[in-house]
């Protein structure tokens, strides 16, 4: 049996549970049940249990509330993310801040965070949320960098790994390592899952940031070129950049005043000529083998196939 699949049926319930939001006034849960319910893969709170299976075969009612409160975190940090960036849509349908109103969003947000502390204290263990507030504490502080990137000139792609792996990849290193931890896991296996779960997370992002320019919008899911209309200081453009002449990086800014396509044609090539795009692809791989290492010589007694098949599905997207 697919073990990703059994895991994603595993969660429903689970999920069903936080999608039915009671409450009064609805105005205020209405957006929470409506963003938990556009779907998306449910990474997060399958790490989590894929974590616990490692060391054991039945699921815990505090490794299901974990999963519950990292699923909600995720989905808070999009309600506020998507109004930061002003952004349409979430998943192919209305952000909460179009569909409703900024103040809305921000609130709903507030109370989801809630829920998602109210779901901690019910798991009872001060470890896992001395852990979860760090982990929290760093992704904002990772937001933070990627709007500051945006008004500075350059930017060295430690500093950008440095930032993704705040704003993307301490998460997925929380969820495993609190999935571990619930598991039984041995603190030093506890320790190597969260590398695991920031190797991932940081091949996760730089694949994204190849796709948004490589890749085929039927496989992507959106329109490529993106980040570079928007100058974005990815580990793709930073590549490019700092391997660019005084007299290419004058042509680059001036390109800017061209058609939109023309300006993705060009910068998409520079990156070709510079050797960014190679460069960004062997980058996430390199990454991507850090994380087949670590599982391979973890010691747990569990199931490894329900981990070994997210990092499959994680390391197959196309381009």
């Amino acid at each position: 049996m697919n073990k990703l699949k059994q895991l994603l049926a595993d969660l429903e319930p689970a999920i069903a549970d936080i999608i039915a939001q009671p409450g009064s006034p609805r105005a205020v849960y209405e957006p929470i049940s409506y963003i938990l319910s556009l779907g998306g893969k449910r990474i997060r709170p399958a790490m989590v249990l894929a974590a616990y299976r490692l060391y054991k075969e039945e699921y815990s009612n505090e490794v299901i509330k974990v999963a519950q409160a990292v699923e909600m975190f995720h989905n808070f940090t999009l309600l506020h993310d998507d109004i930061m960036d002003n952004s349409p849509l979430r998943r192919g349908q209305e952000t909460v801040h179009v569909k409703w109103d900024d103040a809305t969003a921000i609130l709903s947000g507030d109370l989801l965070q809630i829920e998602v502390y109210e779901k901690l204290a019910e798991v009872g263990n001060v470890e896992i949320l001395k852990l979860f507030n760090a982990m929290a504490r760093e992704l904002c502080e990772g937001q933070m960098n990627d709007m500051q990137f945006e008004q500075t000139g350059e930017v060295s792609n430690h500093s950008y790994l440095n930032m993704i792996r705040q704003k993307t990849a301490v998460l997925l290193g929380f969820c495993l390592q609190a999935g571990a931890i619930l598991g039984g896991a041995p603190s030093n296996d506890a320790q190597k899952l969260y590398d695991l779960g920031i190797s991932i997370g940081l091949s996760f992002q730089l694949m994204d940031d190849y796709l948004d320019s490589f890749g085929e919008t039927a496989k992507v899911g959106k329109r490529i070129g993106g980040d570079i209309l928007e100058k974005k200081k990815t580990y793709l453009w930073n590549e490019m950049w700092n391997n660019l002449n005084a007299e290419t990086k004058s042509e680059v800014m001036t390109i800017y005043s061209h058609p939109e396509q023309e300006i993705i044609t060009f910068i998409k090539s520079k990156m070709d000529e510079t050797g960014a795009k190679v460069s960004t692809l062997q980058k996430a791989e390199e990454y991507s083998e850090k994380s087949s290492d670590v599982l391979r010589d973890l010691n747990s007694k569990g199931d490894k196939e329900y981990l070994e098949q997210i990092l499959e599905m994680l390391a197959s997207r196309e381009s």
